[in-house]
């Protein structure tokens, strides 16, 4: 029963009865004939079928829930019995913010050094696109801001506070400023995150607060590509404390922005769960020590 459940949890997602059986790494013949002995034992159709997928049943969609959470606490129960046998191990996967990827390695250091038989994947993801993965299984865990949009119902750890800086090249019209207020950026050849991103909903909050909107010349859903950009010296960027701080401060320039301040708090967030995977509270427990530095 767990498999077909995995199964049409996977088809439910991919939407496409070949990538959902190449994701469970079977035949589509078997994933197809899973989801009919799935519907036989259930006594409800699940799926609405021609030439292709067209979607989920009203049967199927509150299958779904329930496959989501059996499926959920089978793995629970796998990954504390392999603790039991062996201590941790397994695969985590954690969906990352862009915008809080240069500060990930002071979670994972310390939490692969007290458990070497994790193994852990990083991916780069929007917040909602972390809130979904979780909902649907594809993440174990995501980093993501805690204060800013609604969360639902997930465990949260905060890990740090960002702050926001302007980053551009030398030689730059406010290069040589110690601050920049968010009025002042209305003039400037910015380059930002795009719509879908957090972090800029967040940028265009504080610049309408001051009474001007985003004028982005470029966008793109990664940092790498901003911080690019800044460095022909012809855009500047609105970037967390974090990530300007990467960079050589003879190559870029970080000034703080002010009136106000801005501060949103960035932390770690599971499926809440009672009692949680051994592997996702140990994980929860390092994210605890970070935030208490």
């Amino acid at each position: 029963m767990i498999d077909k459940l995995e199964m049409f949890i996977a088809l439910a997602r991919e939407r496409h009865f070949g990538r959902a059986a190449e994701a469970c790494r079977v035949t589509q013949p078997t994933l197809s004939s899973a989801i009919r002995q799935l519907e036989d034992q259930l006594g409800v159709q699940l799926v609405f079928r021609g030439s292709r997928f067209q979607g989920l049943t009203p049967e199927g969609a509150r299958v779904l829930d329930w496959a989501i959470r059996i499926a959920g606490d089978m793995r629970s129960l796998k990954d504390e019995m392999r603790s039991v046998r062996a201590g941790l191990s397994g695969n985590l996967r954690i969906g990352v913010i862009p915008t809080a990827l240069p500060m990930v390695a002071e979670l994972t250091e310390p939490f692969t050094a007290r458990h070497p038989n994790v193994r852990v994947t990083i991916l780069s993801r929007t917040s909602a696109e972390i809130l979904s993965g979780i909902d649907t299984l594809e993440l174990d865990a995501g980093i993501t801001y805690l204060d800013n949009e609604p969360l639902g119902r997930v465990t949260q750890v905060p890990l740090y506070t960002e702050f926001y800086r302007y980053l551009c090249a030398p030689g730059t019209a406010l290069a040589q400023r110690s601050r920049v207020t968010w009025a002042e950026l209305a003039g400037e050849p910015l380059c930002l995150l795009t719509a879908d991103m957090q972090n800029r909903r967040i940028v265009n909050q504080h610049l309408a607060s001051a009474g001007v909107r985003a004028a982005a010349m470029i966008e793109s859903n990664s940092s790498i590509a901003l911080i690019a950009h800044v460095l022909t010296g012809t855009w500047g960027s609105v970037v967390p404390m974090r990530l300007a701080g990467m960079f050589d401060t003879a190559r870029l320039v970080s000034i703080p922005i002010v009136e106000p301040e801005a501060e949103h708090l960035v932390g770690l967030i599971t499926a809440r769960h009672d009692p949680q995977t051994p592997v996702l509270t140990a994980l929860l427990d390092e994210a605890g020590r970070l935030g208490r530095r």
